[in-house]
């Protein structure tokens, strides 16, 4: 039993210096004191790596700003060359023997990982599986429909599972809908291949086709040829705004042709 009045308790590990505490002190719901919980572990308790006066070894190998091995050195000089360098010690393999801990802006670090992570999760591609439904006996109008979308799908890098409904006496002719699959399968083997062959499933048929082409590759080109198709638009709308040059014959003075009259010749006299 804990002393009367302890809310909680803590052990140090002598080896690697984790510190194990227990949560919450005593359960008095009941009129009684006893203890509750267990050890939660420093890795459980802490996320984020230990630095500086919160690594708790005598050594550890130490690693300078640009990556250079400085050697194995106690934990007291590790940190009076980070505070000389006006830097943080930050323990980066505390499994190590001894730990590694390495010199470095610890702020800018955590931002310049925060930001790598979002892009990361950004560029991130998650393929999704959509679904198109036909009849057996599907018209040829909407078939040629949802054979757009399925293209449209395969060309923006998910899958397509297709799926036959079979209604009433039309579950006597499985024959239909695997031909009709096999027939969707041929005109879009372009853009897609047969990722699962198609099979009964209870009143349904299903198959499943999947793209030639990966989610992020697609969604490179898509991007790309969206970028083409604005750049191609602000060009003609800078085409349309241009002035148009006027002409401006009407507008100069037209040059009048001076002609010179010559002199009247004079008829002789008669005497």
């Amino acid at each position: 039993m804990y002393p009367r009045g302890l809310t909680g308790g803590g052990l140090a590990c002598a080896s690697c210096g984790a510190f194990f505490v227990w949560e919450s002190g005593y359960d008095r719901s009941d009129g009684h004191e006893r203890p509750q919980g267990g050890p939660i572990s420093a890795e459980t308790r802490f996320t984020e790596p230990r630095i500086n006066d919160r690594i708790r070894v005598p050594e550890v190998r130490l690693v300078g700003p640009n990556g250079e091995q400085v050697g194995i050195v106690p934990i007291a000089k590790a940190l009076d060359l980070a505070r000389e360098s006006d830097l943080d010690l930050v323990e980066v393999a505390p499994t190590a023997r001894p730990p590694v801990a390495k010199l470095m802006d610890y702020g800018k670090f955590k931002y310049e990982s925060a930001m790598k992570a979002r892009e990361a999760r950004r560029n991130q591609a998650h393929t999704i599986i959509k679904e198109i439904k036909l009849r057996p006996k599907i018209d040829p109008h909407d078939y040629e429909t949802k054979k757009g979308h399925v293209v449209r799908f395969l060309k923006g890098g998910d899958k397509v599972k297709v799926t036959i409904m079979f209604r009433g006496r039309e579950q006597s002719r499985p024959e239909l809908g695997y031909r009709l699959l096999q027939r969707l399968a041929q005109d879009v083997s372009e853009l897609g291949f047969v990722e699962s062959n198609a099979k009964q499933d209870g009143r349904n048929m299903i198959m499943v086709i999947g793209p030639h082409k990966k989610k992020a590759e697609a969604k490179a080109e898509l991007a790309e040829a969206r970028a083409q198709r604005n750049a191609a638009s602000r060009g003609e709308q800078a085409e349309d705004e241009a002035p148009v040059d006027e002409a401006v014959a009407d507008e100069a003075p037209v040059a009048e042709a001076q002609v010179d009259e010559a002199p009247a010749a004079e008829e002789p006299r008669s005497e």
